[in-house]
């Protein structure tokens, strides 16, 4: 086999050095597609920005429900250009995604959720969230619990899908959340909360809200939690940190730890943790105790473990 491919190798060498060096050039451009002297080069990069759009590479099952409201780019010829990061976390960091049409004025912001490699990552309260949730592979399942490379990628391909699903879900139940754009391996894109400039609304946190606002913030939260109590969800990880407020309008955002109160064993336990956690929050700014109180009641009611 050696002596056979030295021979071609002498073969072709021979043949190209009776070549002249325009000729030779057009051997090899022909060979390895490269562009001859003098042209343009052909390339498949977009004009701008730093990839084509993903949308086609995901499936009808990884994008959001229908129908797609009108800001969504679906365009085959868009161009995602990331404008910088809005957020790090233990798990995923978040950017910021511009997604255009070159030569229009369609263009949208969104927000890009991307969870990090295995072994930069750490899903530090996993086996709890996890419970009820369960690949329907054996094989996964048992690499999961080894806690092998292959199992660790597997969860944080758990995450990425079922905060995606998480998003689905609620937004189809009406919950106050960004709307799940699509998402493609472990990378989830949803809708940018903010503004057109690229400024994210701020989370409840910031905010020095006067008893009136206080009030009506309260209520948007009582209703999106029974939404989801009635879905059969608890957020599971609530706090005024991932709450943001948009021209007065409160939006629930990081679910990939969503609980399932029927199918998880603590599912109370979480739900009551919501409330309490937020709830704190509102009775330091003058809520009456007793109204957070009611609400823990009403949504083990709704969830239906009351």
């Amino acid at each position: 086999m050696r002596s056979r491919g030295r021979a071609r190798t002498r073969e072709d060498r021979a043949e190209v050095a009776e070549r002249s060096l325009d000729d030779t050039f057009a051997y090899y451009a022909a060979k390895y597609g490269l562009t001859p002297p003098g042209e343009p080069a052909v390339s498949d990069d977009p004009p701008y920005g730093d990839r084509w759009t993903t949308w086609d590479d995901s499936t009808a099952g990884q994008r959001g429900p229908q129908p797609y409201p009108d800001w969504v780019v679906t365009e085959l010829g868009a161009v995602d250009t990331e404008l910088g990061i809005l957020k790090t976390g233990k798990e995923a960091d978040v950017f910021l995604l511009e997604r255009s049409v070159p030569g229009s004025d369609r263009r949208t912001l969104m927000a890009a959720k991307r969870y990090r490699d295995p072994q930069h990552r750490m899903f530090h309260r996993d086996d709890g969230y996890r419970e009820g949730r369960r690949d329907k592979k054996s094989r996964v399942n048992r690499a999961i619990a080894k806690g092998s490379a292959f199992g660790r990628e597997a969860v944080a391909g758990q995450w990425a899908r079922a905060e995606f699903d998480a998003l689905v879900a609620l937004w189809s139940a009406g919950v106050a959340v960004p709307y799940p754009v699509q998402i493609l391996g472990t990378e989830l894109l949803m809708e940018f909360i903010g503004d057109d400039g690229g400024n994210a609304a701020p989370r409840l946190a910031q905010l020095r809200p006067d008893p009136a606002e206080l009030d009506d913030l309260w209520e948007q939260l009582a209703y999106n939690l029974s939404l989801l109590a009635l879905a059969g969800y608890a957020h599971g990880d609530l706090s005024v940190y991932n709450l943001l407020v948009q021209d007065g309008r409160l939006v629930v955002i990081d679910v990939p730890q969503i609980v399932d109160v029927v199918g998880n064993p603590h599912g109370r336990e979480f739900l009551d943790r919501d409330v309490r956690n937020v709830g704190d929050w509102f009775t330091a700014r003058g809520l009456d105790p007793d109204r957070v109180d009611q609400l823990g009641r009403d949504l083990a009611a709704d969830a239906r473990l009351a």
